[in-house]
């Protein structure tokens, strides 16, 4: 029994060191839910009848206001932490303004086109 037990250790301590035992970089872990991401939204968004088309905005425009308020909380950085790291200060704010602005665009331009879609269901005045 002992010479099984000191193989399945030298089996671990082999698989430790090769890396198939242990932690997942995280890098590798938040790139692989990113891809997974990517593969979820494009069949749930190409799978959607014209009718949902109006609700699936409004969701939208949601989920962009609460980008925003990460966003506003990106940008107030020197005001939540207090640390005087100025390169992360600075990527911090303007990446923090570049999804402010980009989900500013998608917020209007979601109630642009659903403005446009509900008005082709008004009568017309003659």
């Amino acid at each position: 029994m002992a010479k099984d037990s000191n193989i399945i250790l030298e089996a671990t301590d082999l698989a430790q060191n090769i890396g198939l035992m242990g932690t997942v970089d995280p890098l590798m872990y938040k790139f692989a839910i990113f891809i997974l991401a990517i593969f979820i939204g494009y069949y749930v968004i190409w799978s959607v009848t014209p009718a949902l088309h109006t609700p699936l905005m409004s969701v939208t425009n949601a989920i962009s206001s609460v980008i925003i308020v990460g966003a506003l909380l990106a940008i107030g950085t020197e005001f939540i932490d207090g640390q005087t790291n100025i390169s992360n200060f600075y990527i911090a704010k303007g990446l923090g303004f570049f999804a402010l602005i980009l989900a500013s665009i998608n917020i209007f331009g979601g109630f642009y086109v659903t403005y446009r879609m509900l008005a082709m269901y008004k009568k017309k005045v003659k």
